[in-house]
């Protein structure tokens, strides 16, 4: 493995533990100041600013926590894209029952001009995970 694939990864893991621990301001850090974020069945929501704005609108209704199994990574020059099968759960501030979420995501990294990478673009394809049978 690579410096830049470790970094990478790295910043993958952070994303998530930042996340986990409710540190927006972090999780901010990882990402470009145009930071584009697709969804299916959503508009493309544009910019560090209007991450950070829904990040913060949902603070106090639940935990979040989740997992990213890295499936491959590429890199070439200054960008670089990461292939991730996600688990996201969400624990609602109140109890109840918790949503849990799974899919692939890509994501596009882009190198700085100060050599660090940092998440450029990210589509997202998570969905809500079929119960087991009981």
């Amino acid at each position: 493995m690579n410096d830049d694939e470790q970094a990478i990864r790295s910043l993958v893991a952070a994303w998530m533990q930042a996340t986990a621990a409710g540190d927006v301001d972090r999780v901010l850090e990882l990402m470009a100041d145009d930071v584009v974020f697709l969804g299916a069945g959503r508009p493309p929501m544009r910019g560090k600013s209007a991450f950070a704005a829904a990040t913060r609108a949902a603070e106090g209704k639940g935990r979040i926590e989740g997992t990213a199994r890295i499936q491959e990574i590429q890199v070439s020059g200054d960008l670089a894209y990461c292939w991730n099968d996600l688990t996201v759960v969400v624990h609602p501030a109140g109890g109840g029952a918790e949503a849990r979420m799974t899919g692939p995501a890509l994501s596009i990294f882009r190198r700085t001009e100060a050599g660090r990478w940092e998440m450029f673009r990210d589509a997202n394809m998570i969905a809500p995970a079929a119960r087991p049978p009981e």
